[in-house]
């Protein structure tokens, strides 16, 4: 069996090109409001937490998406602008890169709705595991460290990763209440990232997750949204 630690170090050489993308990109993707009540349990959900590799192609339509992206880190306190994940300080200094067949975007938790940033496909681009390309989506969680200037600069990534965890834990536990399949990892090319989603200086990729609906023979039960 070829050891792990090989197969990455060949993929770091070998980074996938961006991929074209059919038609032309929507430059604004807009939500519905985010559904905020319903679904598994809390105990519940996190019992069934857990990372799979297996994912169906089949893309996950634009409310479930909304949903899971208000869940990872929408605003949930309009009157004072308070997110689903903490942040230290209220620098809210992680983005949310979501990565589609059809373009890279940032997802802009004010107007719940996602930006385009690149106008290709860049989701076999977060990873070095096969799967990467074909599942829906893929989410990379990246730090700008220049918002944290009341944070002293030592501390800062530290406390970034402690908040971009926070958000892949919101969508562990969104996914597993709602019958989706997650995987999160650290290990990406993040220089050839932040070329292609043409990330703003000072900031950098932490970790990324995939999400998608299990392939066939993997399916995984949950409770859903009631009503």
């Amino acid at each position: 069996m070829t050891n792990p630690l090989f197969r990455i170090g060949a993929a770091l050489l070998n980074t996938p090109s961006p991929r074209p993308v059919e038609g032309t990109p929507a430059p604004f993707i807009g939500f519905a409001p985010p559904r905020r009540t319903g679904g598994m349990p809390l105990l519940d959900a996190l019992a069934a937490r857990h990372t799979s590799r297996e994912f169906a192609q089949t893309p996950i339509d634009s409310a479930l998406l909304g949903d899971l992206l208000w869940a990872a880190d929408g605003i949930n306190r309009e009157g004072e602008g308070g997110r689903t994940a903490p942040s230290a300080l209220g620098g809210y200094e992680i983005d949310i890169y979501v990565l589609l067949a059809s373009g890279a975007y940032r997802y802009d938790p004010d107007r719940h709705a996602l930006v385009l940033v690149a106008p290709a496909d860049l989701r076999a681009m977060t990873g070095y595991q096969e799967f990467l390309g074909h599942a829906p989506v893929n989410l990379v969680y990246v730090a700008d460290l220049t918002r944290m200037q009341d944070v002293p600069q030592a501390q800062r990534e530290a406390f970034a990763s402690a908040s971009a965890g926070a958000m892949l834990q919101n969508v562990y536990l969104f996914c597993a209440s709602m019958g989706l399949a997650a995987a999160a990892r650290g290990w990406m090319n993040r220089t050839a990232l932040a070329a292609n989603l043409k990330l703003p200086a000072g900031s950098a990729a932490l970790l990324a997750q995939t999400v998608g609906h299990f392939a066939s023979g993997h399916a995984h039960r949950a409770h859903g949204f009631e009503g």
